[in-house]
């Protein structure tokens, strides 16, 4: 017999000690609420990127570099989008 997602969740809860499964509900807490600090600050970061984000904050890259790259990354993926819908912008446009 297969177990579906969420019996599968459910299955490892239950083995899992209480005081790990505190600090997992306390974990999820805690990034539903840096989620939802990112979306009033209108980072425009899905909860998967902002999850490589902390994780990369939490193993000593700063935070401050970081949030830099990412703004130009996010620059670039929007020049780049705006290119593909308006074809008579230059690649030249592109590398400003």
């Amino acid at each position: 017999m297969f177990l579906n997602h969420e019996e599968l969740k459910e299955q490892n809860r239950a083995s899992m000690p209480e005081p790990v499964n505190h600090q997992v509900n306390a974990a999820r807490k805690t990034f539903q609420t840096l989620y939802q600090i990112s979306k009033l600050l209108n980072t425009n970061l899905d909860p998967a990127t902002l999850s490589i984000c902390i994780r990369l904050c939490e193993n000593g890259v700063n935070p401050y570099a970081l949030a830099t790259v990412v703004k130009e990354l996010q620059r670039e993926a929007k020049a780049m989008n705006n290119a593909q819908a308006d074809p008579t912008v230059s690649k030249s446009s592109l590398s400003k």
